[in-house]
């Protein structure tokens, strides 16, 4: 796949000269759902039951969170960077009046990892919910309503010069890539369960199925007390987070990965960096950083328009996948 800023010669069989027309690059074109899908949980900080439905939308849509337990019809509100409200311990969108929709990092990261660009998120109340803690369950929903591939072509978000955000320890960071977002992460924790970890990944859909879907959130023992006192992880249990005590991992099943813990550091990386509303070119790099470091990065690279320009995706004819018919659209069954 690669990424231009411009139509490519010849491109749909446009002849050059004499030269027979060869179509050898597609767009990459915008995905939706093929249909609605639902499910519901416990949010992770609210402690209250959901149910969550995910439609199908138009495309230029984008993600759209709706809150449908709200009088007079409820309130919509794009995931953007721009209604980010909170992001100490999840990443929460709200709108002008308030009105907010939390823990909204793992759904944005299974929608960018399966690339998927348009859908209405449909909630009757505050929270996604957790799930097992992880992306994969929202993979599941999104393969069981099926992918549709729409008439309007994939654009990206290219990053052109290097930024960074340092905050003591922490850091992010955002420089130039060849092709696609490419995560790197790093972690120290004084629980020795957890340690020092680092993990790299290019992100496409098989990898992020594979590697980094089923990596599920943490939290240390210590800690939950502090955090409900605080309003958080009132709904965090052993089903839905792996808890750690000092050199113990609480969760009889275990871990998923040897790394399973900087796993989803990344997961929650990609899902805070969708909220740009498009896919990114870049290399991300995160040492020990949290959901308000990513969105600090967002904020600064934003504002300087030097740094990123709107670029088209396309792809070589033969990489287009099996399950494509002749005129490149959605032949899932």
């Amino acid at each position: 796949m690669t990424f231009d800023s411009s139509t490519p010669p010849a491109a749909y069989g446009t002849p050059v000269g004499n030269a027979t027309p060869v179509e050898t690059r597609r767009p990459v074109f915008q995905k939706t759902l093929k249909t609605s899908i639902g499910c519901t949980g416990i949010g992770l900080h609210s402690g209250v039951r959901v149910a969550m439905k995910l439609h199908p939308a138009a495309p230029n849509t984008g993600i759209i969170f709706k809150r449908i337990d709200l009088i007079g019809g409820g309130a919509t509100i794009k995931a953007s960077w721009e209604h980010v409200a909170d992001s100490r311990m999840c990443t929460v969108l709200a709108d002008r009046n308030g009105i907010s929709v939390a823990t909204v990092e793992h759904l944005m990261s299974a929608f960018y990892g399966m690339e998927i660009d348009n859908v209405i998120v449909e909630l009757n109340g505050p929270e996604v919910p957790a799930m097992d803690g992880s992306a994969e369950p929202f993979i599941f929903l999104i393969e069981c309503a099926g992918v549709l591939e729409q008439d309007i072509p994939r654009r990206a978000l290219r990053i052109l010069k290097p930024h960074a955000h340092n905050n003591g320890a922490k850091s992010v960071a955002l420089s130039p890539w060849h092709e696609g977002l490419r995560v790197d992460f790093h972690i120290d924790f004084h629980a020795s369960a957890i340690g020092r970890q680092h993990c790299s990944f290019t992100v496409d859909p098989d990898t992020f199925r594979d590697e980094l879907s089923r990596a599920r959130t943490f939290g240390l023992l210590s800690d939950v007390t502090a955090l409900r006192e605080a309003g958080l992880a009132r709904g965090g249990s052993l089903t839905n987070a792996i808890v750690v005590d000092g050199d113990r991992v609480l969760n009889d099943e275990g871990l998923r990965h040897d790394n399973e813990f900087v796993r989803h550091k990344a997961l929650d990386a990609i899902g805070d960096l969708y909220l740009a509303g498009h896919p990114i070119i870049a290399h991300f790099t995160g040492r020990c950083s949290s959901h308000a470091d990513t969105a600090r990065l967002m904020r600064q690279v934003y504002a300087d328009r030097s740094c990123w320009e709107m670029v088209d995706i396309w792809q070589d004819v033969q990489a287009v996948a099996p399950w494509m018919n002749v005129r490149g659209r959605a032949a899932v069954a």
